[in-house]
């Protein structure tokens, strides 16, 4: 008899969990997964206690600590998200680098740029956006400072411009000014993003420098020379003629 009732009461059990797995599919009170919820967890315990082996019933100190044990893990799993959820309020202005795993393919690709602001889906899932794309937090990888963040900013400006002017080979002086600027910018940076420099992209600037004052120089010196090619000419013609007229 008690064989019997063990079997059909474990049947009953097995149904509850169909049953509350349907409502987990559904979504309708639990965040997608398989999430146990506290209503679901009472459910099954109350089961568990309807359908127990009547010649070996658990005590209630079973129950007790059943109970008490998912109401910790309860209680840990809702502060780690609200800490999560924390965390990503304080995104919000920051410089991230997040690496997003595209589930098509399985690449990762890297985004970067200034958190504009965080967005919480019904599933449970917490997103941050930046540069008018929405990103799982989870897939965050670095967070800077406004100060690293400009530094990084600054450094692409200037090899933009650099990357504006041709070959050292080709650079005549009509780019005389652009590098002008350049030096300019460079110069105004603080030490710091100074660094953000590369040495290859600073070597670029002052090959582009040297280029420049070797075609200054070259066209002082050719303004020189037609100079004084004009003075002796000048006084050529100021020589009065000393043959005797007849």
């Amino acid at each position: 008899m008690a064989s019997t009732g063990n079997v059909n009461g474990t049947s009953d059990v097995n149904s509850i969990l169909d049953k509350y797995g349907k409502q987990q599919t559904s979504g309708s009170t639990q965040a997608q997964g398989s999430t146990l919820g506290y209503d679901q967890f009472l459910t099954l315990l109350c089961a568990e206690m309807q359908y127990q082996d009547p010649l070996e019933p658990a005590s209630n100190t079973d129950y007790v600590a059943q109970l008490a044990t998912f109401s910790q893990l309860e209680a840990t799993l809702s502060m780690q998200q609200t800490q999560q959820n924390t965390m990503a309020n304080n995104l919000v202005g920051q410089y991230v680098i997040i690496k997003p795993t595209d589930p098509d393919t399985g690449r990762t690709s890297c985004v970067d740029g200034v958190v504009d602001y965080v967005k919480y889906q019904e599933d449970g899932k917490v997103m941050v956006s930046v540069k008018d794309g929405l990103y799982s937090i989870e897939d965050l990888d670095t967070v800077a400072d406004k100060k690293y963040y400009e530094a990084i900013g600054m450094s692409n400006i200037f090899d933009s411009m650099l990357d504006q002017l041709p070959d050292v080979e080709n650079v005549n002086s009509s780019y005389e000014e652009a590098i002008k600027q350049l030096r300019e910018l460079y110069d105004g940076l603080t030490s710091y993003e100074q660094g953000f420099i590369s040495r290859d992209s600073l070597t670029k600037l002052e090959n582009y420098e040297r280029k420049i004052a070797e075609l200054t120089a070259a066209e002082e010196k050719n303004e020189t020379e037609n100079s004084t090619k004009v003075t002796e000419d000048e006084k050529t013609q100021a020589v009065p003629d000393t043959e005797e007229t007849v």
